[in-house]
């Protein structure tokens, strides 16, 4: 027997041994989770299973396992409200499409994505080439509506269906009269006759040079269950209602023929006949549709040309039983204020009964002078002390601000402003249906966001019956919502660290959370600031009562204060150390019912570990099986039939990630899980980590954690080199998966630990003043720590981060030189001049980060300079001797580059080893897949060179002249 335990333990060691390395060659063909769906019925179920660079498939199976099929390059999948039918698009061959770029084809010619539509449980399959889009209704059994790339005309149809399409062209100017044949069009295409074409037998009005238009494509409405098609011609956009009983279309004109007009139309699924809405218009925007098809509303330009720099909107509504829309309203309108229009750029939506429409108005926009002559007027910005926002972030901003909408009521023909430029963000209740709206406005309080980004905002109550507001609370960080029924207004209050709410019946504002005795804040929150709350779960229905977190559990409190607070999870989150936080399995839930079955996540706190429960409200909370089910994995993802119990999701741990199936009320149990799919079976061939949490004592006495990656085949005996990695705490990470890839910018775990490094991510805990010095409390500390272990080469260690993490390395590399190199991406070196800088992406100050949030220092730059200055590795640079590789891309939308750049600077006026690399156009991050293959190259050149003794390449070596660039990488040696 013991023979036979070591020949088993010798085995596995030679089989460990066999595994190579990851090189990066893997990436392009690396597995990932994509898509995930279930039918309603719970039937049949789908996932997508990508890859970083290349071809993709959809997996289709029945939830009992007797049914599957592959579906290659399928993508944006959707089960059919019927449950019969899977519907996706399917991408081009991936080397075609590669192709067609290397020979740069005009779009026009590029490979062009198909639809593909498989009947559940059965083998036939139907392709259709060359679609632009398709959409299903969400509760509309079995159409289908797919926008093709082009138009394909039928064969003639026979003499009866023509001679019906010659009457449609002569009679259209009377579109009641047109109607009537399109509907007998429509009944002879149930017959298998009809191609609806819209025409017009008139000139377009006021058409004097005829314009060019972007012609629409044919769009074809298919029947999944009857097979019967009904084809529109000239089709721009295309919308179904939620109900799935209407389908609007808007058809455009045709190049050439003045004879053909835009038309907007309605098709009635039930009935399969079509009216003609509205035609002759210039153009049409803002198409809504009431959840049960009987009203219709959109904004129309009948007049303006297609190039006009002003458009004059009109509203108009469509109700059931009526011929055509109406125009309710237009720019002209005694009910707009002087120099207000209609918006075209307002998402128009009706409330779930159908009473109400909410639409945008705005003031009429400011129009260039065009006699001006561009080359002879100045171009500038004028950054001025009293605006509310900087310029560049007015600039950032320019293209939302030009296209801002103001909230606009519309019920019984009449119209009731709610927004306006002094109250800008309104926001009814979560179906439109209540008496009242939340209203906001920063205004007052937008100059102090340079320095306080969740600035305050003065809160309003909106009664929609009359348009009339009242201010309910001022100052208010962060903002406020209004609950799902429109009873409350509810608020966190940062400095009384309570929630509010106010109710709008009683005009009362109570303290909601009063009387609970554990905190509702992040009491880890280690930022210069008052720290936030923990957040809530959501509403009980017809806003009986709202569920609120603390740290560890979930709170149960009366808005109206009959009740006092109650603990639905009975405080088993805090006793065991478990954050019990709610999954929400339904999209469209606006509130959870009394009695509900909820979905609860299990997060362990102390192993890392997760797991789920099921509760059902109103019950006392107990874990399934007596304690925590939590499992040595990070669960998340999950997908849940709408009328049934089959429930998918996501299991990941350091060596695997896959998809399991099981049912709701079993879901806490993992032996009911069953495995579905296999990514990365070839991952057996590598040499792969294991990951530990290690808990040490750092320098300032406390202890702190981190995780450890380490080879799977360690060999004690031997020395390995170690990367420290970090950002800020990342130990709660302990079992997610890291898939071997390209980075935008730090380490890839999984590739250097299977190339024969340890690598360790250590938490840092901060205190205010000192982000520095707390860096280094905890980095080299933990390096001190690790340098005991026989199996780690303390002369060869290494610093690896970005932005943040790129910051703490410049600053530990001026304190200690047991690094034997260091990268660090987008590191801020100077805090005095990045204080005062701009994140380019957003256009706002950086002077919040240094004195509230991320940098952690309190104080504005004046009132400490020499935090400032002490904080700043760039005062320090002449102590540095650790090797320093720089990533500073000179588009970075967060930390100016020139933070980089004076860090490089310094380095090389002091004749110390240093490189910065620059990847033009990027961001804060690498984006592009290319400078993301070669970044990950050179970083383990560099950790290589330095930390395993390689050969230093010739980037390193030599550097590469401006001369060579795009010529020569310089990535041999």
């Amino acid at each position: 027997m013991r023979l036979l335990f070591f020949a088993l333990v010798f085995f596995s060691s030679v089989s460990i041994a066999q595994k190579k390395p990851l090189d990066h060659s893997v990436y392009d063909s690396w597995q990932q989770v994509g898509e995930k769906l279930v039918t309603d019925d719970g039937r049949y179920l789908a996932y997508g299973v990508n890859v970083q660079e290349g071809d993709g498939e959809l997996i289709l199976r029945s939830a009992d396992g007797k049914y599957s099929r592959v579906i290659p390059r399928a993508y944006q999948a959707v089960f059919s409200g019927d449950s019969k039918y899977l519907v996706a698009r399917i991408k081009p061959l991936f080397k075609d499409t590669r192709e067609a770029r290397i020979k740069k084809k005009p779009a026009a010619d590029m490979p062009k994505d198909s639809l593909v539509i498989v009947y559940l449980g059965m083998d036939s399959i139907r392709k259709i080439p060359d679609i632009k889009s398709y959409k299903m209704p969400e509760e509309g059994g079995s159409w289908l509506a797919y926008h093709t790339g082009k138009t394909v005309a039928k064969a003639a149809a026979p003499d009866s269906l023509e001679q019906l399409k010659n009457l449609l062209r002569k009679a259209d100017s009377l579109a009641r009269v047109a109607d009537s044949l399109r509907n007998k069009v429509a009944e002879a295409n149930q017959k298998g006759l009809s191609v609806l074409k819209p025409t017009k037998s008139t000139d377009i009005a006021g058409s004097k040079k005829e314009e060019k238009i972007e012609e629409g494509t044919d769009l074809v409405l298919l029947d999944l269950n009857s097979g019967k098609e009904i084809r529109f011609l000239l089709v721009s956009e295309f919308f179904f209602n939620k109900k799935g009983n209407v389908l609007l279309v808007e058809t455009t004109g045709r190049n050439g023929d003045n004879k053909t007009a835009p038309m907007v139309l309605k098709h009635d699924l039930t009935s399969g006949l079509t009216k003609t809405i509205l035609n002759d218009f210039k153009d049409a925007k803002g198409y809504a549709i009431s959840e049960d098809g009987n009203r219709l509303a959109f904004v129309a330009d009948r007049d303006s040309s297609q190039k006009a720099l002003k458009k004059f909107y009109s509203l108009f509504i469509h109700d059931k039983g009526s011929d055509t829309a109406v125009k309710k309203l237009d720019a002209y309108s005694s009910l707009l204020p002087a120099g207000w229009v209609i918006s075209p750029h307002f998402t128009n939506y009706f409330s779930k009964d159908g009473k109400r429409l909410f639409f945008g108005t705005a003031p009429a926009p400011l129009v260039k002078d065009t006699t001006l002559v561009d080359f002879e007027t100045a171009k500038l910005d004028i950054w001025h002390y009293k605006d509310d926002y900087l310029q560049p972030q007015q600039l950032v901003q320019l293209n939302n601000e030009q296209r801002r909408s103001y909230l606009t009521l519309w019920e019984n023909d009449k119209m009731i402003r709610l927004a306006e430029d002094t109250l800008e963000l309104v926001t009814p209740s979560a179906e439109g249906v209540g008496r009242y709206a939340i209203a906001s406005s920063s205004k007052g309080y937008r100059v102090q966001q340079q320095w306080a980004m969740d600035g305050m905002v003065k809160l309003y109550v909106v009664d929609l019956n009359t348009g009339n507001r009242k201010l309910i609370a001022d100052k208010v960080r962060g903002g406020g919502r209004i609950s799902p029924a429109g009873k409350y207004i509810y608020w966190y209050d940062r400095d009384k660290r309570n929630w509010m709410a106010y109710d709008c019946n009683a005009s009362t504002i109570r303290s909601i959370t009063k009387g609970i005795t554990v905190p509702l804040f992040d009491e880890e929150d280690d930022h210069p600031d008052s720290p936030p709350p923990h957040g809530l779960m959501g509403w009980l229905e017809n806003d009986e009562a709202v569920f609120i977190y603390d740290k560890y559990d979930i709170w149960k409190c009366d808005p109206a204060q009959a009740a006092a607070p109650l603990c639905i999870t009975g405080a088993s989150g805090r006793k065991n150390e478990i954050t019990i936080r709610y999954v929400n399995t339904d999209t469209d839930e606006k509130f959870i019912k009394k009695n509900q079955k909820i979905l609860l996540n299990l997060f362990d706190n102390r192993s890392k570990g997760s797991g789920w429960e099921v509760h059902t409200l109103g019950s006392s909370f107990r874990f399934s099986s007596g304690k925590p089910a939590i499992q040595h994995a990070y669960l998340a993802g999950v997908k849940k039939s709408k009328n049934a119990e089959t429930i998918i999701f996501d299991r990941q741990t350091p060596s695997a990630v896959n998809i399991y199936q099981t049912t709701f009320t079993g879901v806490s149990d993992s032996s009911n899980a069953t495995l579905i799919s296999d990514l990365n079976p070839r991952q057996k061939q590598y040499n792969w980590f294991t990951v530990e949490l290690l808990k040490w004592k750092m320098f300032d006495g406390k202890m702190s954690e981190g995780l450890l990656y380490k080879p799977e085949n360690l060999d004690p005996s031997k020395k390995y080199p170690v990367i420290f990695y970090f950002y800020e705490k990342n130990a709660d990470n302990r079992f997610r998966y890291i898939e071997p890839m390209p980075v935008r910018a730090s380490v890839n775990i999984a590739y250097y630990t299977s190339n024969g490094y340890v690598v360790f991510d250590p938490n840092i805990y901060y205190k205010t003043g000192q982000p520095g010095d707390d860096a280094y409390n905890s980095v080299v500390s933990a390096a001190k720590h690790l340098s005991r272990f026989k199996w780690v080469d303390s002369t060869k260690m290494g610093l690896q981060g970005h932005s943040w993490g790129g910051y703490q390395i410049a600053y530990i590399v001026t304190r200690t030189n047991m690094f034997a190199a260091a990268e660090a991406g987008a590191p801020v070196s100077n805090m005095t001049s990045a204080y005062g800088g701009i994140r380019w992406g957003t256009g706002i100050s950086r002077q919040f980060q240094y004195e509230r949030t991320q940098s952690r220092l309190g104080a504005t730059l004046w009132q400490k300079p020499d935090l400032y200055i002490k904080n700043s590795p760039l005062f320090k640079a002449d102590k540095i001797k650790t090797p320093l590789l720089i990533l500073h891309n000179d588009k970075d939308d967060a930390v100016p580059w020139y933070q980089g750049i004076e860090l490089f600077s310094a380095m090389r006026r002091l004749g110390k080893p240093v490189w910065m690399v620059n990847y033009n156009d990027e961001l804060h991050g690498i984006i592009e897949r290319r400078n993301r293959k070669d970044w990950t190259i050179r970083m383990a050149q560099f950790f290589d060179h330095y930390l395993k003794g390689a050969p230093a390449p010739r980037w390193m070596a030599e550097g590469i002249p401006a001369t060579k660039k795009g010529i020569d990488w310089g990535l041999s040696d």
